[in-house]
């Protein structure tokens, strides 16, 4: 009896911006993306990681080119991963105030971007981000683009978190699937 070929995994992880928060609708948004990849995107597996515990930049931390445990065990997950997913809240038309240069474990990774806030859906966010991304040498998807105005009616989100809003569960749908196809080819050599 001949073996069944399975399909690759594609080891995703996601970061929030705003973990800070209990209420935030991107920890939301990023449980609704991990719904949706299980359901949906078939080899693609997330791993939230919770970017709280990693200090804000203080360049005395790191000591003869090591860093904190807590920064190491993040490089690493980044390392091990295929591909990023940010969820990136936007302040001041820009990302949070977080370290992002911890990510240069990142080069060569595959990355997308969802995003929100009020009328540009956390758009400038978006673009700033892709700004960065250029330093630290990730790849990002260029379409499909997510960003939620999560202000305006109808509502976006339950009582619960849970993302209610069919269009933007479907537009989430797509960004992943298209993360999922980017990712495979860049890990094929086909990019």
């Amino acid at each position: 009896m001949e073996a069944v070929a399975s399909k690759p995994v594609i080891k995703a992880v996601a970061l929030c911006g705003s973990t800070l928060r209990k209420g935030s609708c991107f920890n939301h948004g990023l449980r609704s993306a991990f719904q949706i990849s299980k359901e949906s995107v078939n080899g693609m597996e997330i791993e939230y990681i919770d970017i709280s515990p990693v200090p804000v930049l203080n360049t005395d931390l790191e000591v003869d080119g090591t860093f904190p445990p807590v920064v190491e065990a993040f490089r690493q997950k980044i390392l091990q991963a295929d591909s990023v997913l940010f969820a990136s809240p936007e302040y001041n038309y820009s990302v949070t105030g977080r370290k992002l240069s911890s990510l240069n474990c990142s080069a060569d990774k595959a990355a997308a971007i969802v995003s929100a806030g009020g009328s540009f859906g956390g758009g400038l966010a978006q673009y700033h981000l892709r700004q960065i991304g250029i330093y630290l040498d990730l790849h990002f998807i260029n379409k499909p683009e997510f960003h939620l105005n999560a202000f305006a009616p109808p509502a976006k989100f339950d009582s619960d978190g849970n993302l209610i809003d069919p269009q933007s569960k479907h537009r989430l749908k797509e960004v992943l699937l298209s993360l999922f196809a980017f990712t495979s080819r860049l890990k094929a050599g086909n990019c």
